[in-house]
């Protein structure tokens, strides 16, 4: 006779232990998942998170930002400083030329030599550099034409210079004061 405690089916002993086991992992399936109350809270941290940090971001542009302008106002303000160093010794020269209390046209044609080679240093080691266009073509960009003479040079060319120009760093600091040849009729 069959033990009604021991199931004669093998196939039968697998269902009673799979059926209670299901129902435990649906319950505590559903017993995880959040309310919509508290999904909403967790939303609302996190979007609140995001705007901290946006507000930070916002922030960090804006003084990023901030001490750009400082240094740009600082670059110009001392953009000069190495020039004026330099510039300091060609003044010292002349003061001391001053000083002297008897000299004579050597002497003080010496102490100018010397005072030029000190600016014409000074001007080089700033990239100041002078332009001195006799027989170039006029370059409206370098150049600025006083008038124009009969020559036997090519139409458009640099006679005269009555007043040399400067470019600083390849840009044109003061044009060049020319008379530029006329074109021949």
């Amino acid at each position: 006779m069959p033990n009604p405690e021991t199931p004669q089916d093998p196939m039968l002993v697998n269902e009673p232990a799979v059926e209670p086991a299901a129902a435990p992992a649906e319950a505590a399936h559903t017993d995880t998942l959040p309310s919509i109350e508290e999904q909403f809270r967790a939303l609302e941290l996190k979007a609140a998170e995001h705007y901290d940090a946006w507000l930070r971001a916002k922030a960090e542009g804006e003084n990023i930002r901030r001490r750009a302008q400082e240094d740009i106002s600082k670059a110009h303000k001392f953009a000069v400083e190495k020039f004026a160093g330099e510039l300091l010794a060609v003044k010292d020269s002349l003061e001391a030329a001053l000083a002297v209390p008897e000299q004579t046209v050597e002497s003080f044609k010496s102490g100018v030599e010397l005072t030029l080679k000190q600016l014409v240093s000074a001007f080089e080691k700033n990239a100041l550099v002078e332009v001195n266009p006799v027989g170039e073509k006029f370059d409206p960009h370098k150049h600025q034409a006083i008038g124009m003479v009969d020559s036997e040079q090519e139409a458009n060319t640099v006679v005269t210079v009555l007043q040399k120009g400067y470019l600083i760093a390849e840009r044109t600091l003061r044009p060049a004061l020319v008379m530029v040849a006329k074109p021949k009729s």
